[in-house]
């Protein structure tokens, strides 16, 4: 007599992957795209509605399906026409996973391709302030998006990341209690927005900025002192460039005292106002254990003579600084100077990476015997190519 044969379903529900538990089951299809996430909802009516739970939601042009215009047009219509398509199937497709959820969601990221300043997406994130602990939020666009007020309503967020946004409200906000990340690139910010939602983040600690002030310069002091509790801290040049430096005192009021680990990107040891923001921070960050400098990868000035600004930071002493990395080093004078600086007051210095744009062997070599020769506080390895 013959075995009966299982169905697809029972054949299913006897696998060990429908034996996890539910929450190993989210996280699984948090890895899939959306779209993919969907459709095990065929696997088994057992299956129909758990991808309605997973926590996490990503959306951009790649949800949609691709398909052929197979429609000849002019090429401006055939474009603005693929463009309102892809975008009302994008909120269209946004609208029902939203419609049929069945649990939290705690992180939510859009990032299509092509523009997408409506009002679709302000409706899509007031729903999220008032229906969802989101935790992290990533919004990121390709031109330029009006961020709405209502963004500053998710009270829970702990990482927060923009792209090409433009923030324009007044300070009126009450920021972000538990927000710990705090990522804005290629962002338009007042100065007084931006630091009025700084000082009303009291758990930051990581931060990343590039972007434009408006209105008004801001000082480094009043940077820094909204910066309470940073430990991981990204600046890069252009932003450094708009700093007040110039009523720098000898102390400054706040320390960044948890500062661990500083990104300079876009900057140029060659460029006196990068350099002396360069010290000040360093000056005021006395557990700085890494350093990360990513040079312009511009001409090296052979006539660029050191303009002293080091000198003036002779007391300072690096206890905790374990490692410096330089990309894009072009071998100038202060560029030399700096790291020097570094070799002499780190005695827990452990490794210098020094990624040159230096095309002669010769040159290189000539680069880390000069720097083997400097003073150093600890027996440090330096690495130079």
């Amino acid at each position: 007599m013959k075995a009966k044969r299982l169905s697809k379903a029972q054949r299913l529900s006897s696998t060990t992957i429908n034996t996890l538990p539910q929450t190993i089951i989210e996280n699984i299809l948090c890895l899939l795209p959306i779209q993919e996430a969907a459709r095990t909802s065929i696997l088994s009516r057992e299956w129909r509605y758990k991808w309605t739970t997973i926590p996490k939601l990503k959306f951009g042009s790649s949800t949609l399906s691709k398909g052929e215009n197979k429609e000849k047009l002019p090429s401006d219509i055939a474009s603005a026409r693929k463009n309102m398509d892809e975008r009302c199937k994008l909120f269209n497709a946004i609208h029902q996973v939203l419609l049929m959820r069945q649990g939290p969601i705690h992180e939510f990221t859009f990032n299509p391709i092509g523009t997408y300043n409506c009002f679709e997406l302000d409706q899509i994130i007031l729903h999220l302030s008032k229906n969802h602990a989101v935790k992290k939020l990533t919004l990121e666009f390709e031109d330029s998006y009006q961020l709405p007020l209502c963004a500053f309503s998710l009270h829970q967020l702990t990482d927060f990341e923009l792209h090409n946004v433009d923030i324009d409200h007044q300070p009126i906000f009450s920021g972000f209690g538990s927000l710990r990340s705090l990522c804005l690139y290629n962002v338009d910010i007042s100065t007084e927005a931006l630091l009025h939602l700084l000082s009303n983040c009291p758990s930051l600690k990581r931060f990343t900025f590039l972007g434009d002030f408006a209105h008004r310069d801001c000082t480094i002091i009043e940077l820094f002192d909204c910066l309470h509790v940073i430990e991981d801290l990204t600046i890069y040049g252009h932003f450094a460039c708009q700093l007040v430096l110039d009523l720098v005192p000898e102390e400054l009021s706040t320390s960044l005292i948890h500062l661990k680990y500083f990104c300079f990107e876009e900057m140029s040891l060659d460029d006196d106002h990068h350099l002396t923001f360069l010290a000040v921070l360093i000056k005021c960050s006395p557990n700085l254990e890494k350093i990360k400098l990513v040079d312009e990868l511009g001409d090296k000035d052979e006539n660029k003579i050191c303009s002293g600004i080091l000198e003036k930071y002779s007391d300072v002493w690096l206890e905790h600084m374990k490692e410096l990395v330089v990309d894009y080093f072009n071998n100038s004078k202060p560029s030399m100077e700096f790291v020097k600086f570094i070799l002499a007051r780190s005695p827990k210095l452990k490794k210098v990476l020094i990624r040159s744009v230096v095309d002669e062997k010769d040159e290189e070599l000539e680069m880390l015997k000069v720097l083997l020769q400097a003073p150093r506080a600890s027996p440090v390895e330096i690495v130079v190519k």
